[in-house]
């Protein structure tokens, strides 16, 4: 009997143990097959979780405010991954240790502007500014300026226009760095917006930044409180039924980062 009631309060004391550090423990994750069936934590109003499910039919997901908030969500232990655009994650990763990663990717796309399905105009003239980017070389000037292989992203340079033929409004959700982000003196600056500055030089406008929640921007612009939007945004069919997007200006994809 002794031996019984001591081999109980062994027990006990493992599971008070286990109590006190977290409910379970999550599997330690090398490769990305390891995460279908696992727990993704993803950004809300994102195709992310359709994305993950086109390679990993049996993953589970919790829905998070931003991106940020998803891999904190992940360091802190409430999901096994998070899932989202490539370049997003590794600067994340770069600033946060004890997060990796994973080389294999989810999905391999696109990214562009999108304009409302009436505007081929402007669409037009978005592709005229990529298309001289990719000539000229200035695109790999960006790059390098956006993508480190470390540490911050450089500062953005003085892109000005006349503004004599009216304004250019550019709906964005400034927490998709390097994408779209506020910068240290507070203004919002990235990759898309010096894209965005280009455009606006082209057509003499002066460009208007209005930042708003990822999920807000589509209707944003459909609803004419844009001209146009862009913050890293996956181009899909299904998205084209509703907007007219500009040729790719960037190629990325859909990635994993887990606790290291």
């Amino acid at each position: 009997m002794r031996s019984n009631r001591f081999g109980t309060l062994i027990a006990l004391f493992f599971c008070s143990c286990l109590l006190l550090s977290g409910c379970s423990k999550r599997e330690k994750i090398s490769g990305l097959k390891q995460l279908d069936g696992k727990e993704f934590a993803i950004p809300t109003g994102t195709v992310a979780d359709q994305l993950v499910l086109s390679k990993l039919p049996g993953a589970k997901f919790k829905y998070f405010n931003s991106v940020m908030d998803a891999v904190l969500a992940v360091k802190s232990g409430k999901a096994d991954a998070a899932a989202y655009d490539e370049p997003i994650l590794k600067n994340i990763a770069a600033k946060n240790s004890g997060l990796v990663v994973l080389k294999e990717m989810i999905t391999v796309d696109n990214y562009g502007f999108a304009v409302r399905l009436s505007d081929r105009e402007l669409k037009t003239a978005i592709d005229s500014v990529v298309g001289d980017l990719k000539e000229k070389g200035t695109g790999e000037e960006m790059l390098k300026r956006w993508f480190p292989k470390s540490g911050n992203p450089a500062p953005m340079p003085e892109v000005t226009s006349s503004g004599t033929k009216g304004v250019l409004r550019l709906g964005t959700a400034s927490v998709t760095e390097p994408f779209s982000f506020v910068d240290g003196s507070g203004k919002i600056v990235g990759y898309d917006i010096e894209l965005a500055r280009y455009v606006a030089k082209k057509l003499g406008k002066r460009l208007e930044i209005v930042n708003m929640d990822f999920g807000g921007m589509i209707p944003a612009l459909i609803s004419g409180k844009v001209d146009m939007i862009a913050a890293c945004i996956t181009i899909t069919s299904e998205r084209s039924k509703q907007v007219l997007f500009s040729e790719p200006y960037y190629t990325g994809g859909i990635a994993a980062i887990i606790k290291e």
